[in-house]
């Protein structure tokens, strides 16, 4: 792909458009034709928990995935068999991810924090037939075996015991060939590629299925969103068991010509840590959901040289507008937003040729026909809330999922009626800006008001006693509804009545009056899923147990 330079939005959607070789497959499209055109670029930059630095080039990636691959196949793994990646932050996920791009196998990313609970309803639901994982939860997988009879292909990575059936990594991959030429059948184009379990804040996760095209639907992302340029050293801070992974860490960003910056690090997270990485490596270019941010700008940033840094951006939830100003005041760089799912590719995001409003997730981008719907499906006009929707034409749009699977009924509900629908609800100013509000289900209605959760919420963190916070509706037999916070602390604040009136008046002062929070909780934490996002629903559902 060949980068544009628009001056203007009107510009990006008049010329941005994507040419998707027939029958595409990334590993052997773009992988193979960089590697041997350029086999010493950079790739990967991986720096481990014990701080070990190593360094990745493509003519390495195409190697080390062409045995994979081999290995693989010769223990049965074969075109559309589905196999688990828990790797967390290991340079055997991507590895992996292209060794089974290779075989037209289908990966299925997974955090490493699953319970056995978790793995067997995965395995079983996914009719998965194999799991790649590293040593630290290979002992919670062998514990789901006994369940799952249909896993046949078990590997681990790193030096831990192997337990009996597994075989390792670097073995298998030792004895393979270094190529792995691609067959006449190959996989590629609107064949399967990828399925991301949902973070499941309401029942159990959905499987969202990607085909080959699903890359491509990223070169926007690293490209234009990330405003990625060859030799950019890019972090994305994510998780492999997430797409927010292949988002910002794998496609986009190697199709930009940038190579990936990964820090692995383990257990609580320290953003002096973190940002004394960035600035000893140099990263160039940088994206964290808006809770990293809230951490990194309590730190003294003056202790960190980050002067390569030149463009950041931030998606998962709402960046509350008091963190976009102090990292700009601390840094000199504005904080670009944009919105997307586990269904999707970027739908929604602030560009650098845009002026960035706080708090707005930008326009939509080139491809994505995007409206928002009343109640009734009818177009909001601007100023008037709505679902954010995809109109489908005859067409498939690169980067939309193609179902739910098994699961027939969910998949027609989300492409009813010629739209793809998010779920999710938004309202558009008069320069064509879209503002996020939350899910249709977590909007609260108040005396006649409708009041999206975030606003709240962003008022409150902007409050130095508050670290994060959720905000619910409650039932009122007067409003209908009140709206209750649910609040964490940061260290050294006290939850006091005096604090509870403190953060009633400061949010009176950030945000319309009657938004305020009529009921406020201090919890030590929040409910969240394992991939991060807030459990609102959760939070309810405790709060009618306890008749609040």
């Amino acid at each position: 792909m060949q980068k544009i330079t628009p001056a203007s939005y009107e510009q990006f959607l008049k010329e941005f458009a994507l040419d998707i070789p027939e029958k595409y497959n990334f590993a052997y499209d773009f992988l193979d034709a960089v590697a041997a055109a350029d086999p010493g670029r950079k790739a990967l930059v991986h720096v481990a928990p014990d701080g070990y630095r190593r360094e990745y080039t493509f003519g390495w990636l195409a190697e080390a995935s062409a045995r994979l691959a081999g290995a693989l196949a010769a223990r049965g793994v074969a075109k559309g068999d589905r196999l688990m990646l828990i790797l967390y932050r290991r340079v055997e996920f991507w590895v992996a991810m292209l060794a089974l791009h290779r075989l037209g196998a289908v990966a299925v990313p997974s955090p490493n924090l699953l319970t056995v609970k978790d793995i067997v309803y995965r395995v079983q639901a996914g009719n998965i037939v194999g799991v790649i994982a590293e040593d630290s939860v290979v002992a919670t997988v062998d514990a789901a075996r006994a369940q799952c009879p249909g896993l046949r292909t078990l590997v681990q990575c790193g030096p831990g015991m192997l337990p009996e059936g597994w075989a390792h990594y670097e073995h298998i991959c030792a004895g393979a060939a270094p190529a792995f030429p691609r067959p006449a059948d190959a996989a590629g184009g609107a064949d399967p590629l990828l399925i991301f379990f949902s973070s499941g804040t309401t029942g159990q996760p959905k499987m969202v299925l990607h085909t080959h095209t699903y890359p491509m639907g990223h070169y926007v992302t690293g490209a234009h969103w990330h405003d990625l340029r060859p030799g950019d050293l890019h972090l994305t801070v994510a998780d492999t068991g997430w797409g927010k992974a292949v988002w910002g860490k794998m496609y986009g960003q190697w199709m930009a010509g940038a190579t990936v910056f990964v820090y692995d690090f383990r257990g609580k997270f320290h953003p002096g840590e973190l940002l004394a990485v960035m600035a000893r490596e140099g990263v160039t270019t940088f994206c964290a959901p808006p809770t990293v941010y809230r951490f990194l700008v309590r730190e003294d940033l003056s202790k960190f040289d980050l002067s390569r840094l030149r463009h950041c951006t931030t998606a998962g939830e709402l960046l509350n507008t008091s963190v976009f100003e102090d990292w700009k005041r601390l840094t000199g760089l504005p904080i670009y937003e944009g919105y997307g799912q586990t269904e999707t590719t970027l739908q929604i995001a602030t560009f650098p040729f845009m002026a960035p409003k706080p708090g707005s997730i930008g326009k939509p981008v080139p491809g994505w026909d995007v409206v928002l719907l009343d109640a009734g499906g009818r177009p909001c006009g601007e100023g008037e809330e709505g679902e954010i929707c995809i109109r489908r034409g005859d067409a498939p749009i690169t980067g939309l999922f193609c179902e739910y699977v098994d699961e027939a009924e969910k998949t027609a509900l989300a492409m009813a009626d010629g739209v793809y629908h998010t779920g999710d609800k938004a309202w558009r100013d008069e320069d064509g800006y879209y503002w996020f509000l939350g899910r249709v289900d977590d909007l609260i209605k108040s005396s006649g008001y409708r009041i999206g959760p975030f606003e709240v919420e962003s008022a409150l963190v902007s409050h130095p006693a508050v670290v994060e916070a959720a905000v619910t509706g409650v039932p009122d037999e007067v409003r209908g509804q009140a709206v209750k916070a649910t609040v964490v602390l940061a260290p050294g604040a006290e939850g006091t009545d005096a604090l509870r009136r403190e953060l009633q008046d400061h949010v009176k002062k950030v945000t319309a009056p009657y938004k305020y929070p009529r009921i406020i909780e201090f919890v030590a934490e929040l409910p969240k899923t394992i991939s991060g996002k807030i459990k609102r629903a959760e939070i309810r559902q405790r709060d009618l147990e306890k008749g609040c």
